[in-house]
């Protein structure tokens, strides 16, 4: 086994956005390489047929998918961030909750000084947390 990579497959042509979205909040990101369906299809033009992006140095892959699925996103898998000041968690939580939805809202659970756990609008489930 070479490596393991979490798999985000988006609906609605709306990988890409979601991409820069993430790399704009999380510093030493990147989008590493996209490839775009063409005029051939099957996918609508210009859509995300591959892409691998990175945020912190931890690989994600991702699509947007060509075929309308009954399925999306659930929380029962998310994406887990270690914060380093209450000041980095705030901004992250307030720009994430922004056409989000909390699971958790931001407080102190007794497992940490601070934690929040949320689906942005892309419907990606995060979990911050700034440990004590």
């Amino acid at each position: 086994m070479k490596n393991v990579t979490p798999f985000l497959m988006f609906q609605g042509g709306i990988a890409e956005e979601a991409m820069k979205y993430y790399i704009s909040l999380i510093e030493d990101s990147e989008i590493k390489s996209i490839a775009r369906y063409g005029a051939e299809g099957p996918g609508k033009e210009g859509t995300v047929i591959h892409a691998v992006f990175s945020l912190k140095g931890q690989e994600f892959m991702c699509i947007d998918s060509h075929v309308d699925h009954e399925f999306s996103f659930t929380p029962s898998f998310s994406i887990y961030l270690t914060c380093e000041t209450e000041e980095e968690i705030d901004s992250l939580y307030d720009k994430m909750m922004q056409n989000g939805t909390a699971l958790m809202p931001i407080n102190n659970y007794g497992f940490s000084k601070k934690f929040g756990w949320l689906n942005d609008q892309f419907g990606i489930s995060w979990q911050l947390n700034l440990p004590e």
